[in-house]
């Protein structure tokens, strides 16, 4: 029986990644917190995160996938792995 995942289980894997990759103190990433504007990752940081999305959850992220709200911040992000698992 497949083992139904939640965006509580997807969350702490998301922000752990985002808070070592950060270019800021860890501590001071919530889960709502806008992480490009508030300039913790860049446009690199993204592509990273992109593959680690992939690699970890097991899914393909498609070029329409590729908006601002869908990885604005760890819940926006855990929402859009949710929505493809």
């Amino acid at each position: 029986m497949e083992q139904m995942v939640g965006t509580e289980e997807i969350k702490p894997k998301i922000k752990s990644y985002v808070q070592e990759a950060a270019f800021t103190n860890p501590d001071k990433i919530e889960e709502t917190t806008l992480i490009f504007k508030e300039g913790i990752l860049d446009s690199m940081g993204l592509i990273t995160l992109i593959t680690y999305l992939e690699e970890t959850f097991n899914f393909q992220i498609k070029e329409t996938d590729l908006e601002e709200e869908n990885f604005e911040s760890i819940q926006a992000m855990a929402n859009f792995v949710m929505s493809r698992l």
